[in-house]
């Protein structure tokens, strides 16, 4: 039989962590005197009272380490238990949300997707617009540390080629799993230590300074301003753009950095193209914008980098309407979305590490049309790649296709127009951020979707944030009978 039990006692035990985070927007709102701060003790109160009665339920189940069933359970579990409670405090808050909207607000949050359903943030609390940036300061947290540890053993899109046990870290053994852990929160910590304080010498204040930290370093995207990163022009963009990339490369050759072993992410052909890429894509953006306005300034150069970056890295901050560029920058920025950062970081999307994958497959078949009887290994930074890897990193691109194509018809089909469906989906299933069209607000808000269109938007964001097959695995019968 099936046992849930040590499920049960870890969601419990981050049930319980994560309403103990709750006092901090507590302590704000307290601190900003608006009479709010009963909102978030209720909500803490229930989350942690919810969090320990489970984990003292299960507590008997301690020690006996997960199954691979159980394994899948728990990802999927955690992340839609903690946006269940990270609601709380948008029902019962001064936002007023209903559930969906709220459920909405914090899986967006904890997906680090960044869409939004509340206009009027300027107006908001001080503890609400805190709340946001730390469920998605969690959220980043937690998706490097399951694709650090549980996806390379669930075999989850070729996340398997990173085991700690066979990892090529240039001659330095990885170290166990809960080091692991332990240096990525070191090091998460610090980036967003250094980003907070990078944000107060380049003028902004101590509070936006620290909810833009915390949603940077997850590469999430909520602001605590309705016009987003547009309101903190200059020298604060530029500095974004260097701890979005920063953020979306691997976490385990930036500890390995912290550790002196500066050679592993300098010669890392995943962070080499993913900057490349990165270069590619706003030479590309400027030189249209160049061709079509004769335009070349300061300004110009500021704005792509800082929206191709936002888009690439899955952050999803904006400046400007980016419809407004041209067909063919829209489509540039649809692509690389697509894309995201560097396997093991806190990106979203498909990863550069299964687009080198793919693109070496497609180019050793096509070497092998013309020379058939010739031996080929593929190779992945100096490792052989085995068969199952690519057949796993094939069907999640697979995957990722077919969900695409049925998220965009079955927001249609909501009442959605095919501009606000495609960029919808889009937005949801790679964890981007902003949407597009009419119906989206003038702050990009997507609160006049209709219910039905937004429960649709929480499915994708799940499975867009757990790489599509973990979530897909648990409704397959034959998978509970192995």
């Amino acid at each position: 039989m099936f046992d849930v039990r040590p499920v049960g006692y870890l969601v419990g035990l981050m049930l319980t962590a994560m309403g103990a985070t709750m006092a901090l927007p507590l302590l704000v709102d307290i601190a900003e005197g608006r009479e709010h701060w009963p909102v978030f003790a209720e909500s803490m109160i229930v989350t942690c009272m919810m969090g320990a009665l489970v984990a003292l339920a299960c507590k008997n189940s301690v020690g006996k380490g997960l199954t691979i069933q159980q394994a899948f359970l728990l990802t999927t579990l955690v992340w839609v238990m903690l946006p269940l409670f990270g609601a709380l405090p948008f029902m019962l808050g001064e936002t007023d949300l209903h559930f969906i909207d709220a459920f909405f607000e914090s899986m967006s949050g904890v997906t680090t997707t960044g869409t939004t359903v509340i206009a009027g943030l300027d107006d908001l609390p001080k503890g609400l617009l805190l709340w946001r940036g730390i469920l998605q300061w969690l959220g980043g947290l937690g998706i490097v540390i399951v694709a650090l540890v549980f996806l390379p053993e669930m075999r989850v899109g070729g996340m398997q080629f990173f085991r700690s046990e066979g990892f090529d870290t240039f001659g330095k053994a990885l170290p166990r799993t809960i080091d692991i852990s332990k240096g990525v929160l070191n090091v998460y910590l610090g980036l967003t230590l250094i980003c907070t304080l990078t944000y107060l010498v380049l003028g902004m204040g101590a509070f936006e300074a620290t909810v833009h930290a915390l949603t940077t370093v997850s590469t999430g995207g909520f602001s605590s301003k309705d016009a987003s990163f547009a309101a903190f022009p200059g020298a604060p963009q530029y500095a974004c753009v260097i701890f979005m990339i920063l953020a979306t490369l691997p976490f385990v050759r930036m500890m390995q950095g912290v550790q002196g072993h500066i050679r592993p992410i300098l010669h890392d052909t995943q962070v080499q193209t993913y900057l490349r890429w990165i270069f590619y894509a706003v030479v590309l953006v400027l030189a249209y914008d160049f061709a079509m306005n004769g335009r070349f300034d300061e300004e110009s150069l500021r704005l792509r980098l800082f929206n191709v970056v936002s888009i690439f890295s899955g952050t999803g901050y904006t400046d400007g309407d980016l419809t407004a560029w041209g067909n063919f920058p829209f489509v540039i920025l649809i692509a690389v979305g697509a894309i995201g950062g560097c396997t093991g970081s806190t990106g979203c999307a498909i990863k550069i590490f299964r687009y080198q994958l793919m693109l070496r497959a497609l180019g050793q078949q096509a070497r092998r049309i013309f020379h058939p009887s010739s031996v080929m290994v593929l190779r992945h930074e100096g490792r052989r790649v085995e068969d199952e890897v690519l057949q796993s990193v094939m069907l999640l691109f697979t995957c990722y296709i077919l969900s695409l194509g049925f998220f965009s018809v079955a927001l249609e089909m909501t009442g959605l127009p095919l501009m606000e469906s495609v960029t919808a989906a889009w937005t949801a299933i790679f964890n981007v951020g902003p949407a597009f069209g009419e119906t989206v607000g003038a702050t990009g808000a997507v609160a006049a979707f209709p219910d039905a269109a937004k429960a649709l938007m929480i499915l994708a964001m799940l499975m867009g944030r757990l790489e599509v097959l973990a979530v897909i695995v648990l409704l397959v019968p034959a998978f509970w009978r192995n």
